[in-house]
Formats: C-alpha cells, sequence, structure tokens
C-alpha cells in the first residue's frame, strides 16, 4: 500500500518494537498498550511493516475510539499482520478472552475475514497455531472481534496476532483487549410447567374445519382431498398424547411455480422456548417423472430457516416424514410451511403435527429396555466345608467396571492438560483422534509426513488402557481433500491412494479396534468421481489385506436425525449392500450424531432399519449444543439413553466435552477450566446408573441372585466370621451365569 493513502502516520515506528513493558498494576488486560497511546510500543508487524495513524483514506477512516489506530502495509501474504507477544503474562489451562476493534482498508471486495490466531512455541521447539476467532470485517465501519482461547502446553513463547484478508490488503486495529474469561453463569431450567406433552400446536392439522387455519404460502392453490393413511405416523405414536386415527383427509396443492411454496400456518404465539418439538407429517407428491422430489417441513424464524424434517419422494407413495426442532432466543414471527418438489409438482400433506415431546415418559421406557437389553441374571453359589448352615451369611455385590465402550475425541494438545486428562481417564474406555490420523494432517504436502501427533495420541492411550479407533484413512468430501491430492492426475491420484493405505496401515498394524476406511461418502465423492465406483470397494479390500484385525467402518451423519435426505436409513443400508456385493468387508456402521433436538421415537427407527443388516453399530461422533445446560444435559440424556438401551449398537463414541476444545459450540459438559456443566453431571449420573450393586443374604441353598450390567465385579462374602472376597466377569449371554465361590 502507498505511503500517500495514509494522512498522518509515525513513520519513525516502522521497526519492531521490543516487549519489555510491564503491566500495569491492577490492569487485568495482558496487551500492553492496548490503544496505542504509547504509539507502537509493544506491537510489530508479522511478515510485514505496521504503522500508527490518526486517520486514512483522506479523513474518511478514523478512530473508533482515542486518537489512533495501528495499520498494517506491505502485506504480501494472508498470514502477515499485527502482533504482540504475551509470553509470561498468560496463565495455560485458564480461559482467555479476546476483544478488539478491527477493520480492512484497501480491499477491491470491500469486505474480508480478519482473524485472531496464537502462535504457541512449545519447549522443545514445536510449534502449535491456535484459531481464536474471526469475523467479516469491511472498510466501510469497524467491527468486534470477540472469541476465547485456551493453551494447555507449556509455551517457551506465545505471540497472538491478527491476519486473514488477502495480499495488498491492510488490517487496522483501533484496541485489544485480552482478559481472563468471566465464567457463564450456570443456566437455570427452563420453566416448562404449562407445557401440553404430546399435544399438537397446529390448527385443524386433521382437516375437520376445512382449511381453516392454512393459509398457501406465495401463488399456489390449497384443496382438501380425501385417500391419505388413516393410521398415525409411526414414529408419532410413541411420544402423542392420544392416539387417535387420522380421517384420510389432505392438503392439496397445486399451480406451484417455486420450490418453497405450499401450505404455512402462523405458529408465532404456540411456540415455548427452549422446548423440543416432534414434527410428524404424511406426504406425497403427484409426480417423480423429473426425478426423486424432497419435501420438507420447514419454519421461517424471522428470515431464518430451521428444517423440520424431511424425506425424499421415489415414486407416488405416502412417505412418513419424522423431525424435530426447538427454538431458544423469543422470535418475532414463526412460519411453519411444507416445500421441497419441483415447481409443477402437486404436493399432498396429512396429519401434519407438531408437539411437545415429553423426554422423562420416554427416559421410563429406556431405563425398563436398557435393563432388558443390557444386563443378565447372576447365580453366585456359595461352596465349602463349611456351608451346611447359611443362616446369617451375606454378600455385597459392587461393579467395578461397565465393559460398554463410552469414548470421546481427543486432540494432541488436550493431552497436556492435565484437568483434561484426569477426567478423560475416569470416565472413557475408548478413544478417537479427531484430526491427527487424517491424510492432510498426516501429509499436508506430498512427501512430507506427519505421524508423531498420533504416535503420541496412541502411547497415551496404550499406557492407560484406553482402545482407539482409526478416524479415517480417506475422507470423501472434496472441501476437506488437501490441495495437493485435488490437484493429481488419475493415475496419480491412484498411487497416492495405495501410497497411503500401504503407508498408515503398515505403521499402525494391529494398534487400531476400527478404522473409517473413507469418511462421509453418503455425503461427497471425490476419490469416486475422480477414480471410478469401484475404488470405495478396493479401499476397504486393501484395508484389510494390509491389516485384518481392526473391523471397518462406513461413517457418516444426519442418519439419525430425518433432517437429511442424502443420508436416509435406507440409502446407507443400500450403500452398505452395495459396497459388500463389490468385496468390500464392511463390518461395522458409524452414525455420527451430531444432532439437533434429538427426539427417541426418531433415533430408534433409524437404528431398527440399521440393525437388520446385522452389523455392530457406533455412534462415532456425539455432540449435542444448546446454550441452556440444562436443555444441553437433556439432549445428551435422550440420545446416551435411547442409544444404550438399543441391541444393534455396540458403542458410544463423543465428539469431545471440553470447552475450548470442540469443534461445536455451546456443546462442552466441562469448562475450560475444569468445572462440570449440568451435562457433564448428567452424564456421570447415567455412567453410575448404568453399574450394579447389590446386597443381602444367602439363601437357604447357598445362592445369590441378582440382574446386573454386563462388566467387572467384586464380592464379599461374610461367613463364619470371616470375609472372603471374590471377582468375576459378566459378559453377555442368553442363560443365567452361575459363579461358584468356595469359602
Amino acid at each position: 500500500m502507498a505511503e500517500n493513502h495514509f494522512l498522518k502516520c509515525n513513520t519513525d515506528d516502522f521497526q519492531e518494537i521490543s516487549t519489555g513493558n510491564s503491566i500495569e498494576a491492577g490492569d487485568e488486560n495482558i496487551i500492553l498498550n492496548p490503544r496505542f497511546e504509547d504509539g507502537l510500543n509493544n506491537w510489530s508487524g508479522r511478515g510485514c511493516k505496521i504503522l500508527l495513524c490518526e486517520s486514512l483514506g483522506n479523513g474518511k477512516v478514523l478512530p473508533l475510539s482515542g486518537k489512533s489506530f495501528a495499520s498494517t502495509t506491505g502485506r504480501t501474504q494472508n498470514w502477515n499482520g499485527i502482533q504482540q507477544d504475551i509470553t509470561g503474562r498468560f496463565q495455560r489451562k485458564l480461559a482467555y478472552e479476546i476483544s478488539a476493534v478491527v477493520r480492512i482498508f484497501g480491499s477491491p471486495a470491500a469486505a474480508a475475514v480478519v482473524q485472531a490466531t496464537l502462535w504457541v512455541q512449545k519447549p522443545n521447539g514445536k510449534e502449535q497455531y491456535i484459531v481464536i476467532t474471526r469475523v467479516q470485517a469491511t472498510d466501510k465501519e469497524w467491527v468486534q472481534l470477540q472469541g476465547k482461547f485456551l493453551v494447555n502446553s507449556v509455551a517457551a513463547k506465545v505471540v497472538i496476532y491478527l491476519e486473514g484478508p488477502p495480499p495488498g490488503v491492510d488490517i487496522l486495529l483501533n484496541t485489544m483487549v485480552v482478559k481472563h474469561a468471566q465464567k457463564i453463569p450456570p443456566s437455570l431450567p427452563p420453566d416448562t410447567e404449562n407445557v401440553l406433552y404430546g399435544v399438537s400446536i397446529i390448527t385443524n392439522n386433521n382437516l375437520i374445519d376445512g382449511l381453516n387455519g392454512w393459509s398457501p404460502l406465495g401463488s399456489c392453490t390449497l384443496n382438501v382431498g380425501q385417500g391419505a393413511p388413516r393410521i398415525l405416523p409411526p414414529m408419532a405414536i410413541d411420544s402423542l398424547a392420544s392416539h387417535e386415527p387420522l380421517n384420510g383427509r389432505y392438503i392439496l396443492t397445486t399451480n406451484r411455480s417455486q420450490t418453497w411454496m405450499g401450505p404455512s400456518q402462523d405458529i408465532t404465539y404456540k411456540l415455548n422456548l427452549f422446548v423440543t418439538y416432534q414434527v410428524s407429517a404424511w406426504a406425497r407428491v403427484s409426480s417423480v417423472r423429473n426425478g426423486p422430489q424432497n419435501i420438507n417441513v420447514a419454519l421461517g424464524l424471522d428470515n431464518q430457516y430451521v428444517n423440520g424434517g424431511q424425506v425424499e419422494a421415489v415414486d407416488d407413495r405416502w412417505y412418513e416424514i419424522g423431525g424435530s426442532f426447538r427454538i431458544e432466543k423469543q422470535p418475532s414471527k414463526v412460519l411453519l410451511y411444507v416445500q421441497g418438489p419441483l415447481a409443477g409438482v402437486d404436493l399432498m400433506v396429512s396429519g401434519l403435527q407438531i408437539f411437545p415431546v415429553d423426554r422423562k415418559a420416554r427416559f421410563k421406557y429406556l431405563k425398563k429396555r436398557t435393563d432388558e437389553v443390557r444386563k443378565r441374571d447372576v447365580i453366585l453359589k456359595i461352596s465349602g466345608c463349611y456351608c451346611d448352615d447359611f443362616f446369617g451369611t451375606s454378600i455385597k455385590v459392587t461393579q467395578i467396571k461397565n465393559n460398554f465402550p463410552i469414548g470421546s475425541c481427543i486432540n494432541r494438545t488436550d493431552i497436556d492438560n492435565e484437568n483434561f486428562v484426569e477426567f478423560f481417564k475416569n470416565n472413557f474406555n475408548w478413544g478417537v483422534f479427531g484430526n491427527e490420523l487424517k491424510w492432510y494432517y498426516t501429509e499436508p504436502q506430498q512427501g512430507n509426513f506427519n505421524y508423531a501427533d498420533a504416535d503420541d495420541l496412541l502411547d497415551f492411550c496404550n499406557k492407560n488402557g484406553v482402545q482407539v479407533r482409526g478416524h479415517c484413512i480417506f475422507w470423501e468430501v472434496e472441501s476437506t481433500v488437501q490441495p495437493w491430492v485435488q490437484s493429481l492426475s488419475k493415475n496419480n491420484l491412484m498411487i497416492a491412494v495405495q501410497n497411503r493405505l500401504t503407508g498408515l496401515l503398515t505403521r499402525y498394524k494391529g494398534k487400531f479396534k476400527h478404522y473409517d476406511v473413507n469418511n462421509e461418502m453418503l455425503h461427497g465423492s471425490f476419490y469416486q468421481d475422480r477414480l471410478g465406483k469401484d475404488i470405495r470397494a478396493n479401499m476397504f479390500k486393501t484395508a484389510s489385506q494390509l491389516d485384518p484385525s481392526p473391523i471397518l467402518f462406513v461413517n457418516d451423519y444426519h442418519v439419525e436425525d430425518g433432517t437429511d435426505t442424502r443420508a436416509s436409513p435406507e440409502k446407507y443400508i443400500k450403500q452398505i449392500i452395495d459396497l459388500q456385493d463389490q468385496g468390500a468387508n464392511v463390518g461395522g456402521i458409524g452414525v455420527q450424531g451430531h444432532i439437533d433436538s434429538p427426539i427417541g421415537p426418531i433415533i430408534s427407527s433409524a437404528l431398527d432399519k440399521l440393525g437388520v443388516l446385522g452389523l455392530p453399530i457406533w455412534f462415532t461422533e456425539i455432540d449435542v449444543s444448546s446454550i441452556n445446560e440444562y436443555i444441553r444435559a437433556d439432549d445428551l440424556e435422550a440420545m446416551l439413553r435411547e442409544i444404550y438401551a438399543h441391541p444393534a449398537v455396540d458403542g458410544i463414541m463423543l465428539w469431545g466435552f471440553w470447552e475450548l476444545l470442540m469443534s461445536r459450540e455451546n456443546a462442552y459438559l466441562v469448562n475450560a477450566e475444569g468445572d462440570v456443566n449440568e451435562a457433564g453431571k448428567r452424564l456421570l449420573a447415567l455412567k453410575q446408573e448404568w453399574l450394579s450393586n447389590a446386597s443381602g443374604n444367602v439363601n437357604e441353598d447357598g445362592e445369590f441372585l441378582f440382574r446386573g450390567f454386563y462388566g467387572s465385579y467384586t464380592v464379599e462374602i461374610i461367613a463364619f466370621e470371616k470375609k472372603i472376597t471374590h471377582t468375576f466377569s459378566l459378559e453377555k449371554g442368553d442363560f443365567p451365569l452361575v459363579v461358584e465361590i468356595n469359602i
């Protein structure tokens, strides 16, 4: 950027300034000279120069506050920007929040992303980059950049800097404050006292009063027809308060000139905040001549689209739509509408209902089902030379460990935090690496390999008796494929794929229990498009040849929630069968579980369908999100209870649990500094609930009977003034386990 664009700049401050100043007494801000009152002291350019300015652009750019601001100049790379060394002024394992006022100058696009990044250098010289936050900045006005960060590692040097816009675009900084983050006050449980669970909020959903309450969205035409299913949609039956059959009437929508046109209803004043609503309907289209038609129950919340459930119609039969939603901020208007098919295709909707879900009632049912699925009867049979009379012989049974896999995602930097490690070791028996095994991480540039972080994580898990899933060998979504792989010719790509398989599977032979072979094949087709349909099955076959020991999984998202027509259980089943027909030894089904407002019957329905294949199902990446930790806890409990009660599921993996170390916002169970929130407490309570303990006296036949969860047990027997201790393991079985204990 030419200097004549600046009206007044302090050119004496082009050089980088040392960071020797000390922080003022009582000032919590760890940034020195945050408002540039001391010129550019303590600030420097990262790969560029910085200037102190009172204005820019012939006086059009003025400071938002104070007398001056800093501007970068001569940026030739995206990572160039303004920086400050904060080494020694922060504490590791503490959460910090940044608040900065930023702007750009000289951008031909008038807008660009400005990102705050932390560069951490460890004592061994290894570098780490932590993306703190980003904002869309403009050349028209100053904007606020806000976010949080956490440093787990012991650091030799830490630098905070701004980066992001294209080369040639200047970053302007008016102020920056970095302080120890204030802890968010605990949430209050939402008030649901007057919620009528299982009762639809839709007016005239059975069309008894014609089209009263319904309006066409757009210029389409609505009429009432007869001939829809009279039975309730199966996924709704268990949640509804009443089970009256439908009357066969439906809304017929014709003259649709846009995909969004359909029947609509204003439900603004019928919704409660923080209440989970289930969506249920029958839907049909008049024609599929132009291909499958999407049918979607949608909500417009102040111009924001919310997906309430959808289905793909491949013929002219009636389809069930099942979905859910929840609102957590008060909207001024909520419009329900049904949309999706192509213009000119008639749309039919019957029995559309939206109703609050009583999760506690569902939990009672799941507890009974869990007892049937995850427990086994046990007979402790006491014998010995002194056992002619068992009067007074008492027994105490304690379960030490539940064998069911419950794990979490971990990343290399996570295990530098002792508090994180302690929680992980105490509560999880499986792990999966968030990024460290992915191809873009292990080989970011061709021939430049990085297995050190994966090795560290694997060593950590092995030392702590944690089993490990391998995630993932390939990722089929194009945006996740590193640029050098995307640029390869077909022949060279085939060679690279083979090298990836050979390198990874040979290096870690026998060390991973599972592999996600080609992640998200329902949502991407990078390798298949370039290498042909056979490549997916060949990945499975080659992986199995190189390492026969792990179970090879497919892995995808939105399979369980009814919100994505690309990922229906039916399409997942077809994909798996197609792979098996090509010789791929698919050994497990991965259902990720990144879900909003989970509904038990919808999840269970998907699992019932997938379970027909007879393959073990794992939920591989569970996270739930709500700004209210009680609702987050309810969501998590709904997921975990539903999964644990289903006989087709063999394991559960959370996609993280620690604040600022997760990819999804408002999903954490433990805050950045180790405080367990309501969602975390719910997880711990469930883990305790899924341990069996029993005590009592031996019967006259020398037996003690109880029913327990699978896992490891200790038994204490007090008889004839002596105490005997015994251990045993309870595995899955069709008949009672008889444990002989000789005293």
